[in-house]
């Protein structure tokens, strides 16, 4: 294996949101990355081998979809649910089913999984999009 061939293997530690293991079959987790006053903040879903991450902004007011960390999924794991105005989104697409901002959606972040780890691509940026 040559020097490039083994630093394209390695992880990014600073991407790592986290190991898959620890997301439930259908689940969800908040995540902050990057430094400073406006780091990158978002979330993780999982359902079955499908896992997608959104920013943690609601397009209807701006404020973070969770109040508690890692509570983002409405009761019974099917949707994705604005704490602050009930606002309800689809897993896969993170458009808006019902609430104040139909038709809107979340923000995606594009990951990969990989050896068992869930990981911010490399040409996100670690800050605050908006």
């Amino acid at each position: 294996m040559t020097d490039r061939e083994q630093q394209d293997d390695e992880i990014d530690l600073a991407r790592v949101i986290c190991p898959l293991h620890e997301l439930e079959a259908t689940g969800a987790r908040g995540f902050t990355l990057g430094e400073g006053d406006w780091p990158l903040r978002g979330f993780v879903v999982r359902r079955g081998d499908a896992v997608h991450a959104y920013v943690n902004h609601c397009p209807h007011a701006g404020f973070p979809l969770n109040w508690p960390p890692d509570v983002v999924l409405a009761p019974g794991g099917g949707h994705i649910r604005c704490i602050m105005h009930g606002a309800l989104f689809e897993l896969e697409t993170g458009v808006c089913v019902a609430g104040p901002c139909m038709g809107h959606g979340l923000q995606p972040l594009p990951i990969t999984v990989r050896d068992g780890y869930v990981l911010l691509d490399a040409e996100v940026p670690l800050v605050d999009p908006t």
